[in-house]
């Protein structure tokens, strides 16, 4: 699996003009800078200023992950989420840290919840456009700003991408690996199995990037 993933990390650079899919999914490209051959994403001095609803959501998120690791930290905030994230990097395999994280999810995320998403929004053109909405409005805190973009689907466009300019997880975590393992992966599998939405998440390099972006289809 780690070699599989770290082909994936030096995937040539991805535009929108490549976007042409066969069926409906959703696509993440992360962004990397070109001379960084490492693994290791660059960090930024970028500062994010967390409202309450942001603060509320990350302390949630990061006790539900150390709830599912069983490894407790004292931090706060998005520190406090890094940190849980990369002590699960450190203590569990690729595989184990895939499974985690969709525990914490299933912790996070009322399965009665989901289900009435699942329910009431089957996979459309109409549904691919309001989750990448909603991705935008509801999931900065997680990811940092993001903007609605088009896609062709099927031979025609939707605006089903969420073009993320810099993910701040990569950034904070400053670790790849943990990007795909942590992230990626888990994302992919948890949103295709609770909402039946098809979820592909592709990384790639961004020659004058500095720092990371990540485009989302939905």
């Amino acid at each position: 699996m780690e070699a599989k993933l770290v082909a994936q990390c030096n995937s040539p650079t991805l535009t929108l003009a490549h976007w042409k899919l066969k069926q409906p999914c959703v696509v993440g490209v992360l962004a990397r800078p070109a001379d960084d051959i490492s693994g290791e994403a660059r960090k930024t001095n970028h500062v994010y200023k967390d409202g309450l609803f942001d603060r509320i959501a990350i302390n949630y998120l990061s006790k539900c992950v150390q709830e599912a690791t069983g490894l407790k930290n004292s931090k706060s905030g998005y520190e406090s989420l890094v940190e849980a994230a990369t002590l699960a990097s450190q203590r569990f395999s690729p595989i184990e840290q895939h499974q985690l994280v969709i525990q914490s999810l299933d912790r996070a995320f009322p399965k009665p919840m989901l289900l009435l998403i699942r329910t009431l929004l089957p996979p459309s053109k109409f549904a691919r456009k309001l989750f990448a909405i909603f991705t935008t409005l509801f999931f900065a805190w997680l990811v940092g700003p993001s903007e609605v973009r088009e896609s062709e689907v099927e031979g025609r466009r939707e605006r089903n991408v969420v073009h993320i300019k810099k993910c701040r997880f990569l950034e904070e975590t400053n670790c790849v690996g943990m990007c795909i393992n942590l992230c990626k992966l888990p994302s992919q599998s948890f949103i295709k199995d609770s909402l039946g939405m098809s979820v592909n998440m592709v990384p790639s390099k961004a020659k004058r990037s500095h720092g990371t972006n990540c485009l989302v289809i939905n």
